[in-house]
């Protein structure tokens, strides 16, 4: 799939209402995808997708909102997205949230478990799960977590941190569980013959200037165009046609933590997932 080949293709994008999901959406139209924008805020929303139809006459843009906080929520989105569209070519699993709101202490989401973890990890983990069933319908759909390069390895003794909290650990903790299940979900894949589907981790840039770095540092290091470019790369990249399983620095395949090179922390991540969002996916 080049970017020439983007053209048609069904893209949905979490977090698609500001940074760099906005500019991703922007880019998608801009190739001719159609694009299925989520996001929180009603007003964020129509505000993007009143953007994005203006870049380009006729383009297709749908959007949905869902809090990623609540497993309701986003079971509710996989539903109504199924529901909606024959296939799915692309899942973007954009959305989250930075260790810097974590200044107010720690956080639970409406289930009762780890803010950041629950949303940057579990929401997506049940979202692709669930949404499998139409992602196995695209002849070569692409799942892309957009994760970090701060990790840290899981504490499965202590995963909500009820015991010590640290906004930094819940973060590092919640980017390096999107790459054990990225690992652990292109083996499964693999084992049942779907060789369509393909799923891969990517660390878009360093300290891009969005509102989740801005409430955690006073600087920046990147620009949000370098993060478009790492996560192009993983969406449309001809060179990434069949590749899965692999975790990207930027542009460049790089190696995760040692964890995620553990298959029994892989696995028991995924089963404590399952129980967490309460039924099997």
């Amino acid at each position: 799939m080049s970017s020439s080949k983007v053209a048609g293709k069904i893209v949905l994008v979490t977090g698609a209402t500001d940074g760099l999901g906005r500019i991703l959406a922007g880019r998608l139209v801009d190739e001719g995808a159609v694009v299925v924008v989520h996001g929180r805020d009603p007003e964020r929303i129509e505000a993007t997708t009143s953007e994005l139809r203006k870049r380009k006459a006729g383009a297709d843009i749908f959007s949905y909102r869902a809090d990623l906080a609540s497993l309701a929520d986003t079971r509710a989105l996989a539903t109504s997205v199924e529901a909606d569209f024959p296939r799915i070519d692309v899942l973007v699993n954009n959305a989250g949230l930075g260790s810097g709101g974590s200044k107010r202490g720690r956080q639970e989401s409406a289930d009762g478990y780890e803010l950041l973890f629950a949303v940057n990890y579990l929401a997506g983990f049940l979202l692709t799960n669930s949404l499998l069933p139409v992602l196995l319908q695209s002849p070569a759909a692409r799942i892309v977590n957009v994760s970090s390069i701060g990790q840290a390895p899981i504490d499965f003794d202590d995963v909500m941190l009820t015991r010590t909290y640290s906004g930094r650990q819940a973060y590092c903790q919640s980017k390096l569980a999107q790459i054990l299940y990225t690992f652990e979900l292109a083996e499964r894949l693999r084992a049942a013959g779907q060789s369509n589907v393909t799923v891969n981790a990517v660390h878009p840039s360093s300290l891009m200037p969005t509102k989740m770095v801005f409430e955690a540092y006073d600087h920046t290091m990147s620009t949000l165009e370098d993060g478009l470019e790492a996560v192009w790369h993983l969406v449309a990249g001809s060179d990434l046609e069949g590749v899965s399983g692999r975790y990207f620095d930027v542009l460049t395949e790089s190696h995760a933590n040692a964890q995620a090179y553990d298959a029994g922390a892989r696995k028991r991540l995924w089963d404590l997932s399952e129980k967490l969002v309460q039924v099997p996916v």
